[in-house]
Order: C-alpha cells, then structure tokens, then sequence
C-alpha cells in the first residue's frame, strides 16, 4: 500500500476515534458523510455505496456500511465473524473487488452498523478474513483498536499470516462476538432515547449526553425484552433512582418516591431533584404503541413496594 494511502487510512482511524469521543459510539451519517480534510483533499467516511471508496484511495475501500432496515441482510455467523453480502450480484463488481484486494493484503477497513435511521455504531479495524462467491459474501473479523498502526507498519512482511495464525483467529472471533452485544445495547438506547424525544421521562432534561435508557425489567431475567415497552427514557441521577428503588412507577404512570426518603431532610439536590416528582405523571412517548408495558411496571413496582 502507497505511503500516502496509509496516510489517509490511519488519520481515518484516529478522527473516528475523535468523534466517539465527542459525539459517543453512535455517530450521526451527517459527520461520516462530511469526514475531514487532510492534504487539502476531502476524506468522507460513507457514501452512496455501502463499499465506500474515497477518492483519494486508489482501489481499496475505506470503509464498509449495514444500513439499519437496508436490502442487505447482513448476520453474524456462528464463528461469530460477520457475513457481509456483496455489491449486487457482479463478483467482479469494482466494490467486490476492492474488499477482495483488502483480503489479499490485510488492509483494515472501518465498519459502520446502522443502528437506527442516520446514526452508526463504529467498528475498526475490521479485516476481510473470508470470500465465498457462492453466497456473494464476505466474512469480516473486527481486531484490537491499539494495533493499529502495528498491522498498517507489517503489511509487506506479513501478508496473509494474521488470517492463518491460529490465536489470531480466535480472537478476532471473540472481539467481533462482542460486537454484537454492542449493537444489541446501543439499539435498545437509541429506539428508547427517540421515542421520549431524547429527554428524561422524569424531569425533562434533554442533554443527550446525561441520558440513558433504562430497562424496566433487567435484561437478564426473563421478560426483559429489550424493546422500546420496556425502557424508560432516564438523567442519570433518575436512572440510579429508579434501579436503587429509590423511585418507583406505578402502572398507571405515576412516579412515587419511597417513604423514608420523602421523610428525609437534605439539600436542594433531594428536594428538587427527587422528592418533588412524587405523585406526578411521567412523560410518555407520542405514540401509544410505544408507552411502558404496564404489566412489567406492575412487576417493577412490587419489587419497589417490598423495598420500602
């Protein structure tokens, strides 16, 4: 790969990693479409095209979409890689072509899994590990953030051998495994977030940032689905609130606060920040479809009952 290419690739890698940082794990499509300008020349993240190919790179991809609802059904596999369908149904297509290349000489890639329409959770660097022309598939492996530069610095000298490497192969199953979980949580958070119209369903507060979408019942018992009937959209400080039993809500959607802690004489912080929504209605998504089961709020609220 050109000097200059490797370039661009790892200065794609480093701003992704900027922009979680600002922005979280899901990013909006308006960034990775805008990207960033190094050399005077325009790097976009994603386009058109699922396989998308920058300008400024000559035949190897930079990055790679699942679009949230898309025509691709792209699927973890039983190894726990990823099945990414090909460009159309043209094995020679350009696009088909340039993630074969990427095999071939082990050229990491950025992988972009919609979550909800416009906003992606990022993955990188994800390497193709595999080509069946028969499935018009490939399979994707994800691999450690920090090496980086480590694989782009050792790929004339090493081509092929990370795939081959046994160790290498486990692992990278086990960290694409994981990706999975990520998206199951990070979809829950935004379908959640989006149905309260990005806001605490307590106390209103609409700093993004101060949000989270907490389950109902907990996803790990039985009926803790994690669809949108059981979340709440919670600050923080309500979120800890409810999951201590601090606060509970009734079937009917009323916020209560437990007794002891009514009776209880603090600062500001307890009295207009907790003790003052009790007995008031939470806020509820726009479509009925989407309100809080209230059989699982029932459930939930015999649990706090019993821990008052």
């Amino acid at each position: 790969m050109a000097v200059l290419e490797e370039q661009y690739r790892l200065a794609a890698f480093k701003w992704i990693e900027e922009q979680v940082q600002i922005h979280g794990e899901v990013l909006p499509r308006s960034i990775l479409e805008k990207g960033f300008i190094l050399n005077s020349q325009q790097v976009t993240l994603v386009g058109p095209s699922g396989i998308w190919k920058p300008k400024v790179l000559e035949k190897v991809p930079l990055s790679i979409t699942t679009v949230a609802g898309g025509p691709y059904d792209d699927v973890f596999t039983k190894d726990g890689f990823l099945e990414y369908r090909y460009r159309g149904t043209d094995i020679n297509h350009r696009d088909n072509v340039g993630l074969r290349e990427a095999m071939v000489r082990q050229i990491p890639l950025i992988y972009f899994h919609g979550i909800v329409k416009s906003k992606y959770l990022a993955v990188w660097p994800v390497f193709v590990i595999g080509d069946n022309p028969k499935a018009l598939s490939f399979t994707l492996a994800a691999d450690e953030q920090m090496s980086i530069g480590q694989y782009l610095n050792s790929l004339n000298s090493s081509q092929g051998s990370l795939v081959a490497d046994e160790s290498a192969y486990y692992k990278r199953s086990y960290i694409t495994s994981t990706i999975k979980t990520r998206l199951h949580q990070k979809s829950f958070r935004e379908r959640v977030l989006e149905a309260y119209h990005q806001q605490c369903t307590f106390c209103r507060l609409r700093h993004i940032e101060l949000l989270d979408a907490a389950h109902i019942i907990p996803d790990s018992e039985v009926y803790g689905e994690s669809n949108v009937n059981n979340g709440l959209s919670l600050c923080k400080i309500h979120h800890a609130a409810f999951d201590s039993n601090i606060i509970g809500v009734t079937p009917e959607y009323k916020i209560e606060v437990r007794k002891d802690i009514l009776l209880e004489k603090d600062g500001p912080m307890l009295l207009y920040g907790i003790q003052q929504f009790h007995d008031k209605r939470i806020i509820l998504p726009s479509s009925r479809t989407l309100w809080p089961d209230q059989e699982k709020l029932e459930m939930r609220y015999d649990r706090f009952i019993k821990a008052g």
